[in-house]
């Protein structure tokens, strides 16, 4: 699934996805899986156009083992109908050659390569198969850490039974190139590439009796274009997306590219400047490491409005300061950077006003956003590190969240804090409103009132304030004594054991001091 995770993402989310990926490896292909069903092809389409270089069909057989029962039985079609589907559509709507089309989903043998290929497929994935050939004995124990022939477990005595060996899997593969090879020489076929797309050598085999034959598997054997035996797919390499911003901010940092001078960079954007500094942390990491570099080495400033995914991946060493707004994505994966975003100085109560879009700090690692606005739905959803400070948030923030610290200084929207196991939250609450927003299945609340706690919480506030200049955040520092009473502090119940015993620990000292 694209970031927006289930219920709100659409084909121009993946695309946002592609682009983002492309940025940050501007060496590596980008392949996104489908599940074989009906259907298939219109989105295989829609990935096509989203600049996608590979579309994986993926069959309902086979899996990882540790998969539910009814995910194993009852998820998808066969890969054979998906794929048909999905390179007659690509073909009849000129977009076959820009993608590479590869199966999945229970291929074993030669055979099914064969049939892959002629059904349209020019990679195949082969994971079940090699799984077996390494030991693997199917228990689908694979999540409890008992798995019997040591291939997935951490349990070291268990781990001493695993008895495969590289050159098991290099046999497999020999033995299906091999009857790959047989079958072709059968067909006077020269190679594999030959026969992608030649459903005209395939035939539905009779299976005799009157009511045997009843499913008619004709329709995917339709060639979509009668005559054209060629390569399909065109492309070397992969499917270039047009430059952001970030072209221009990596010209001018050849300073701190090539010498790692410390820079300041400042422009003006639009929204359609997508993913900045994304492709300007790729540089970095490249050349420094992910921790080469100080916070803020690299300060860029923006004044205007933001395109989507702003510091999407962004690292340590880079620091994005934004007067005005961003849209969403912000800090989507984000891995070290800071984040800052404050509101145009015309902006009447920015603290009422919608600063950034939905999904921001969706799954970061680490980093810091400071925010003097509102954020849209699925704030800091599977966040498992960053620090944010944000003024407000729409339905489902911090779902997931696994680690790191976020400060609400305003309302949440509904189903707050759903399945979060890790990390800590502050929402304040000066209405009373907040616990109608919670989901509290996995959290419990209380006020921050241990000392250690208010000065986690203070000093937050205090950088945000720093930061942004938020008129929100000065008034509650002013009133501190007041307004601390009104936060709420959310506590994953996985959590609460462990910080008990850190606190007490630190109240003694404190008592004492």
């Amino acid at each position: 699934s694209p970031p927006p995770h289930h219920d709100i993402y659409s084909i121009e989310d993946l695309a946002q996805l592609i682009y983002d990926l492309k940025q940050i490896n501007p060496d590596a292909r980008v392949t996104v899986k489908l599940v074989s069903m009906t259907g298939i092809g219109a989105i295989a389409a829609g990935v096509a156009k989203a600049k996608a270089d590979v579309i994986l069909i993926s069959g309902n057989v086979g899996g990882t083992g540790a998969s539910p029962q009814t995910s194993i039985k009852h998820a998808g079609g066969p890969w054979e109908m998906g794929l048909s589907e999905a390179h007659q559509v690509l073909t009849l709507n000129n977009l076959r050659h820009f993608v590479r089309l590869r199966a999945d989903g229970g291929i074993r043998t030669g055979r099914d390569v064969v049939i892959a290929a002629m059904l349209g497929a020019e990679e195949f994935g082969i994971g079940t198969a090699s799984l077996i050939a390494m030991g693997c004995i199917m228990v689908r124990q694979c999540h409890s850490n008992t798995c019997p022939v040591g291939v997935c477990t951490q349990d070291e005595a268990l781990r001493a039974k695993f008895a495969g060996t590289p050159e098991k899997v290099i046999n497999l593969f020999t033995f299906i190139a091999e009857e790959v090879r047989e079958i072709l020489a059968r067909i006077g076929a020269r190679s594999l590439q030959d026969v992608v797309g030649r459903t005209d050598l395939l035939m539905q085999v009779s299976r005799g009796g009157e009511h045997l034959d009843d499913l008619d598997l004709n329709p995917l054997l339709v060639k979509a274009d009668p005559g054209a035996n060629k390569p399909y797919c065109t492309v070397a390499g992969r499917n270039e997306v047009p430059d952001t911003l970030d072209a221009q901010i990596v010209r001018d940092a050849a300073p701190l590219l090539e010498r790692g001078e410390k820079m300041q960079l400042t422009y003006t954007v639009q929204n359609t400047a997508r993913a900045i500094g994304t492709r300007t942390s790729s540089h970095m990491v490249r050349k420094f490491g992910m921790d080469g570099l100080q916070p803020g080495h690299l300060t860029v400033q923006l004044k205007g409005s933001a395109g989507q995914s702003l510091g999407a991946f962004a690292v340590q060493g880079l620091r994005l300061e934004v007067t005005g707004e961003a849209n969403d994505y912000v800090g989507k994966g984000l891995s070290g950077a800071t984040i800052v975003i404050r509101p145009a100085p015309q902006l009447a109560q920015p603290h009422r006003n919608a600063i950034l879009g939905n999904t921001v700090l969706y799954g970061a690692t680490s980093g810091r956003l400071f925010a003097a606005g509102l954020a849209g739905e699925r704030f800091g959803v599977r966040n498992s590190g960053a620090t944010a400070v944000i003024e407000g948030c729409g339905a489902n923030g911090l779902e997931y969240m696994t680690g790191g610290t976020a400060v609400i200084l305003g309302p949440v929207g509904f189903n707050f804090a759903a399945g979060m196991t890790g990390g800590m939250a502050f929402v304040y609450d000066p209405e009373g409103a907040f616990h109608r927003q919670l989901n509290a299945e996995s959290v419990v609340t209380c006020r921050p009132e241990s000392a250690h706690w208010q000065g986690v919480l203070k000093a937050l506030v205090e950088e945000h304030h720093r930061e942004t200049g938020s008129a929100l955040a000065g008034d509650l520092l002013r009133n501190w004594d007041v307004a601390v009473g009104r936060f709420w502090q959310v506590c994953p119940k996985e959590m609460v054991g462990r910080l008990d015993h850190v606190l007490d620990a630190e109240e003694r000292v404190h008592e004492r001091a």
